[in-house]
């Protein structure tokens, strides 16, 4: 498989943040917290230079809690404010004031010596396609402000949010990067649904989780489908598409039906506790 996708919204998206940014106190980047490191896009460090930076590891609920604890060490080692939420729940949401405060603490006391009081904090919402910002931006203000949707691209445009008097945000579309250097990175992002459904191969990228998970999470898929696991990614969508009875007219095994159950249960968190990459490696197994 190779993944790719770049569609023309996007560069007009990154130029918009590029004009952006000169507005902005702080940067706020939402990343998909089992996929920590493939789904922060390096494009936004360029973006963000000279800017406070604020990393939330969204839907930390559906990753593995430990490999979590150990990816919140690693950025903060680099120097980000980094905390832990699940938009959809609103758990760790409120503690974002307070991160926000802390990240933006020389700028205020910067305020206060010039007899500036209360002047509001700017902050950029950054992120992939599909990894929960308007779920965030709506439970953080605590009022449907922006459109969600559990598919990537609902956001088309900026926009502006007040918040309440301290803080308000701008909300951007999420991008991607124009190519991915490493496959791996990109299969990661079709897992958690960053990528365009229509563009994948539904069958192909189920076999390759399917394989994952085996490997690294060994009876998750045993416990939710009832099977028995094979290393073999077909073998153990096969007996999946068997268990689920995803059939054909003549009885063959409807392979696509059955991906497109595996898929939607792993970006729903109906599995296990999944974390797809460790700090202390890149995709390919070498430290980062």
């Amino acid at each position: 498989m190779h993944f790719q996708w770049y569609p023309g919204h996007m560069t007009k998206a990154k130029r918009q943040m590029q004009e952006d940014i000169k507005l902005i106190d702080v940067v706020i980047e939402l990343v998909d917290a089992r996929i920590p490191y493939s789904s922060k896009n390096p494009d936004i460090d360029d973006l963000a230079k000279n800017k406070s930076r604020i990393l939330l590891l969204n839907k930390y609920d559906m990753a593995d809690p430990k490999v979590t604890e150990q990816w919140k060490a690693y950025y903060e080692n680099k120097g980000y404010f980094v905390a832990l939420v699940n938009s959809k729940a609103g758990s760790g949401v409120k503690n974002v004031h307070e991160v926000i405060k802390l990240a933006c603490k020389e700028k205020i006391e910067r305020d206060r010596k010039r007899g500036i009081l209360n002047r509001p904090i700017r902050a950029m919402i950054v992120g992939i396609p599909n990894v929960g910002k308007s779920t965030f931006i709506n439970s953080f203000a605590g009022r449907a402000v922006t459109k969600t949707g559990n598919k990537p691209g609902v956001t088309k445009g900026k926009q502006w949010i007040k918040l309440n008097k301290n803080v308000e945000l701008l909300d951007t579309p999420g991008i991607l990067w124009p190519k991915f250097e490493d496959q791996n990175v990109g299969m990661r992002i079709a897992f958690i649904g960053s990528i365009n459904d229509d563009i994948l191969q539904p069958t192909d990228l189920a076999y390759e989780l399917c394989k994952f998970l085996v490997s690294n999470y060994k009876g998750a898929l045993e416990s939710k489908y009832g099977i028995e696991e094979s290393e073999d990614g077909v073998l153990t969508l096969n007996r999946i598409a068997e268990k689920r009875a995803c059939l054909l007219k003549g009885g063959a095994l409807d392979l696509l039906k059955a991906s497109g159950f595996v898929l939607d249960d792993f970006r729903n968190g109906r599995i296990a506790k999944i974390t797809l990459e460790k700090p202390e490696e890149d995709s390919n197994g070498e430290n980062i």
